[in-house]
């Protein structure tokens, strides 16, 4: 990947890899569920797809709390050490699309630990 990608090449770039991912290996059922909630291994399986297409690496996930709606988030990054990127992927628990942002753009309070959270697993890989 080219280094010099600047974020909204990025976010096009996992969000084609995603669509690709979700038309070969994913039911649109499993993203758009009638009846039931997307579990965590869906939101992995998913978001691991689409980082694999892109070289990315998935840094943590969680499911938070976001303006009263339950939603699956999850940071990355595509690049290595002094010329990484962070992305915010997140999805609603209930279904919908999942949305990918550079954490640089994000409004999400989660995006701001991204960069904080690769730094201490630097030191801890560094450290070890």
């Amino acid at each position: 990947m080219d280094a010099q990608l600047d974020d909204k090449a990025l976010e096009n770039t996992l969000a084609e890899s995603l669509a690709d991912l979700v038309a070969a290996d994913v039911a649109q059922a499993d993203l758009v569920p009638d009846a039931k909630t997307v579990s965590e291994d869906e939101f992995v399986e998913v978001v691991g797809g689409a980082l694999e297409a892109v070289g990315g690496t998935l840094l943590f996930k969680m499911c938070v709390e976001n303006e009263g709606e339950s939603q699956h988030v999850a940071a990355a990054c595509v690049g290595d050490r002094g010329n990484r990127q962070f992305l915010l992927l997140t999805l609603p628990a209930r279904g919908g699309a999942l949305k990918v942002e550079t954490t640089s753009k994000s409004s999400n309070p989660v995006a701001g630990i991204a960069a904080a959270y690769a730094g201490l697993m630097d030191a801890f890989q560094a450290a070890a």
